[in-house]
């Protein structure tokens, strides 16, 4: 774990050297501030399941974000505990005291939940809805990185988290699939 977690410092610090400029902090602090408890993500998928064909989607998508928060927040944070970076007192975080320029979470690291969130309805619009799933990867990707620049998550956190994402939102939509629940709400 030791490597681990020295390899993700590596990352973290090379951002904290060469990317800190005034715009990109402005940028992450709204992406952070809009990914809470998922909103963002939650509202979009409200407002697909006002219209017929992304009804579904929209649906799936939200189940899609609360088996992620249910297995990541609820399950696998608190077994495995893993310590936010701006914690870490070690010859490793260089960046040990930092001031964060956002508000510090106060639960666990792993895995990022913002980052299950975006990608749980990401995937859900790439497989359902091709063309807005395109364009909802961008700001999957932008929630990602803002988490890493803002020195709340490490690498492998905001990775597992959109596995985690990408793979409840396949789970849903098999569920969706084979109970027939897409067809009957494709038919209304």
């Amino acid at each position: 774990m030791d490597a681990v977690t020295s390899f993700d410092f590596s990352i973290l610090n090379f951002i904290q050297e060469h990317f800190r400029c005034d715009f990109l902090d402005g940028l992450c602090r709204f992406m952070g501030a809009v990914g809470n408890m998922g909103l963002i993500w939650i509202a979009f998928a409200v407002i697909l399941l006002f219209f017929k064909k992304t009804r579904a989607a929209g649906m799936i998508a939200l189940l899609a974000m609360g088996l992620g928060y249910l297995l990541g927040d609820i399950v696998i944070k608190p077994i495995v505990q893993r310590p936010r970076p701006f914690t870490y007192d070690s010859g490793l975080n260089m960046f040990w005291g930092v001031d964060l320029i956002s508000k510090k979470p106060g639960n666990y690291s792993f895995p990022s939940g913002h980052s299950a969130a975006a990608w749980a309805f990401a995937t859900t619009l790439l497989v359902k809805r091709r063309t807005l799933g395109l364009i909802a990867v961008l700001p999957a990707v932008l929630m990602m990185l803002s988490r890493l620049y803002l020195y709340v998550h490490f690498p492998t956190d905001v990775l597992c988290g959109a596995l985690l994402g990408a793979a409840s939102a396949f789970v849903m939509m098999l569920i969706f699939k084979k109970t027939g629940l897409e067809a009957r709400i494709n038919r209304r």
